[in-house]
């Protein structure tokens, strides 16, 4: 959420973006090795608390991106109404597979996935908000 802000820019008023996970407890705080990360990059995540996804979040926003393959069909099942509007963050680039997740990992694995979301963020942005505006365009006038 807080990379994806970043790269937002001087638009960032424009979007509504939030973050809550399918399988997370709520009121958890990011990972301490994810906080640090973060900071270098002059992003202030300390205040981030997890929650799980709900239906209201799910019929808030024109477009959800998951992480991995799993996520991304366990929302389509349980929100079908939403199918449409779940995408693995890696289709922002033309692929899919799944962003591993660094939790329990090394400050490395940190790195690393953190460099990987940068450049999907980098190099999809376009198809980001391309999906944005087709879905909010669809969802005003149903």
């Amino acid at each position: 959420m807080a990379l994806f802000r970043s790269h937002l820019g001087e638009h960032a008023g424009e979007w509504r973006v939030e973050s809550a996970g399918t399988w997370t407890r709520d009121g958890e705080p990011a990972a301490s090795k994810l906080i640090s990360l973060l900071a270098e990059h002059g992003l202030d995540l300390r205040q981030h608390r997890s929650r799980g996804i709900t239906r209201d979040l799910m019929h808030t926003f024109n477009v959800i991106l998951t992480m991995e393959r799993g996520h991304k069909e366990a929302l389509q099942v349980e929100f079908p109404e939403r199918a449409a509007r779940v995408f693995l963050l890696t289709e922002m680039i033309g692929q899919i597979y799944d962003i591993q997740d660094p939790i329990g990992g090394s400050m490395a694995d940190f790195r690393d996935t953190f460099d990987e979301v940068q450049f999907i963020l980098k190099n999809g942005f376009d198809r980001i908000q391309e999906l944005a505006r087709e879905k909010g365009s669809r969802a005003n006038r149903s």
